[in-house]
């Protein structure tokens, strides 16, 4: 047996009794940290740093009887670079790839102008291997998902409103100094090119074509886009400037 302690909000996948207090758990002979954790319902992706007795371990590290455990989830504001030896190699610049579930979301990502790939086509091996390959940050609100060992960067959302998971994914990641509205297709994807108005003049319906004077459109699907009410109400939601 050994002593385990979950911290702040990876006590969100955790049974009523064992949240926020220290509690015994079991394992086979040979198991690693995280073979522990994730039996205990928690994706590796939500940890940042794991202690045992004390010392910094990486999720390799195989278990003893008698060991007490502490696991942090992923630091906002706290550089522990120093310390973890979980934490995957940040992505220099975020990507995400979102599952079946996540479409509110997606179209969310898009507007601010996050490379998001989304489709309702899509497997869990598929994502699990389009996360890997292309190093994109896997959004789910599937556990068994991000457990997966293919994927090391992935995130479990836990609102179900996509205003609620945009806000929620732009705190975790951290996305507010990145985002770039208005620059990227809700429904293909690809960046938006600027566009003069009477290029697109017989897209529009009248009174856009009166009131607004900035344009830009799809080099894919043609979709000509600007800024309505839509991206104004998304802003005041989001607590954007």
């Amino acid at each position: 047996m050994v002593t385990v302690r979950f911290y702040e909000e990876l006590n969100d996948f955790l049974k009523p009794e064992q949240r926020k207090r220290p509690f015994t758990a079991s394992f086979r002979r040979g198991d690693t940290v995280k073979a522990l954790i994730e039996s205990l319902g928690v994706p590796h992706t939500e940890v940042d740093l794991i202690l045992v007795d004390g010392q910094s371990v990486s999720f390799a590290h195989r278990l003893r009887c008698g060991q007490r455990i502490s696991v942090f989830p992923v630091f906002e504001s706290l550089d522990i670079g120093a310390l973890t030896r979980v934490r995957p190699e940040p992505l220099r610049s975020p990507r995400f790839v979102l599952d079946v579930h996540l479409g509110g979301l997606a179209k969310g990502l898009r507007m601010l102008g996050f490379d998001t790939l989304y489709t309702n086509a899509l497997d869990d091996a598929v994502l699990s291997e389009i996360s890997h390959r292309e190093r994109r940050i896997l959004l789910s609100r599937d556990r068994e998902l991000l457990k997966r060992s293919q994927i090391s960067h992935g995130y479990c959302v836990r609102s179900h409103r996509p205003g609620e998971q945009l806000a929620e994914v732009i705190r975790r990641f951290d996305l507010e100094p990145r985002i770039r509205a208005f620059t990227r297709c809700l429904r293909c994807n690809l960046s938006l090119e600027a566009v003069r108005r009477r290029e697109v003049r017989e897209q529009l319906p009248e009174h856009v074509a009166r009131t607004y004077r900035r344009f830009r459109r799809c080099p894919g699907c043609g979709r000509v886009y600007w800024r309505g009410t839509h991206w104004e109400n998304m802003r005041r939601s989001l607590g954007l400037g």
